[in-house]
């Protein structure tokens, strides 16, 4: 196992609160996790937002509170609404695309409960207040959410993040944060162009279109801007195997640290596990220990914090 691992909370306790919410921010802390994720969107007035999704429908009640504001889609987008706006949303458990169904139903009851959006500021303040009151030093992993689709509706997102970002104080290198992109040529120009020094990820899926960036060349020139890759924990297992009982490590994470990349993969659930896992703390263990990972994202970050610890103690 690699020495220390990293919990990331994904999207907060999420497992247990609706996702990007300041509430359940408080309770990933306190559950022990190493890193919180913000997943950041721009308003269109400029300012940031937790959401992860362009859209608003999954997660909120836009339809009821502004009818009429769709698109041709259906879909109410975050970059159609002023912050005033959105400050008048509940934030609910997500549902599944076009329902009222929720995407996981034994988590936090759908459309119950008192939450709303949060801003990039206020999070940061709840994580800096938090990390005084309690003596720790938890850390943040923003990500640029679609810096393509922010541009063509004239934001530069990432230039508005690292400026906020750098207001909090995560300026330099060793500082507690990661930022993340699936966008390559955004993530390079973070690091060149805009001249980023926090640590930077590299995500990755499944899809087609990253093959070339998941080869060992591809890898190497991913090292020259990015600290780190981000693929699905999938994709590292052999593709033969990943069915199996006892599924076999694949050839990416040898790649990848050869290429001097650290390894975060996600997103690891309790409701949402493989067809080899019997439950959470299984997978969790098979990929801390059996595979070695530097970190990984996880709904429940107290369980991936008790494998994690109960394994090094086993050392």
């Amino acid at each position: 196992m690699a020495e220390t691992p990293i919990v990331i909370a994904h999207r907060g306790a999420s497992g247990y609160l609706p996702e990007h919410t300041l509430e359940g921010k408080a309770l990933a802390f306190g559950l022990g996790a190493d890193y919180l994720e913000q997943d950041v969107i721009a308003t269109r007035d400029a300012e940031l937002v937790v959401l992860h999704d362009l859209h608003l429908d999954d997660v909120t009640n836009v339809a009821q509170i502004f009818p009429g504001r769709e698109r041709s889609d259906g879909r109410h987008y975050v970059i159609d609404f002023d912050l005033a706006a959105l400050q008048q949303l509940n934030v609910f458990e997500r549902r599944r695309p076009g329902s009222a169904a929720a995407r996981f139903p034994e988590r936090f009851p759908t459309a119950k409960g008192s939450f709303r959006i949060a801003t990039l500021d206020e999070e940061l303040v709840l994580i800096a207040g938090l990390n005084a009151s309690m003596g720790r030093r938890v850390g943040i992993y923003p990500e640029i959410k679609h810096p393509r689709w922010h541009r063509d509706h004239g934001i530069d997102l990432s230039r508005l993040l690292f400026v906020k970002l750098a207001a909090h104080g995560y300026r330099e290198a060793d500082a507690p944060a990661f930022v993340q992109c699936f966008d390559a040529v955004e993530l390079r120009r973070a690091r060149m162009e805009l001249g980023c020094r926090l640590n930077l990820v590299q995500l990755v899926g499944t899809e087609d279109e990253y093959a070339q960036l998941l080869s060992e060349d591809g890898l190497e020139r991913v090292a020259d801007y990015a600290d780190a890759l981000g693929p699905s924990y999938a994709q590292l297992l052999d593709a033969g195997s990943s069915a199996a009982a006892r599924p076999k490590p694949g050839p990416l994470l040898a790649a990848a640290r050869r290429a001097g990349l650290r390894v975060h993969p996600y997103t690891f659930r309790r409701d949402d596990l493989p067809p080899y896992a019997a439950d959470l703390e299984q997978l969790l263990t098979l990929f801390f220990s059996g595979l070695g990972v530097d970190g990984l994202f996880c709904d429940h970050p107290d369980i991936a914090v008790r494998v994690r610890d109960s394994l090094l103690r086993g050392k």
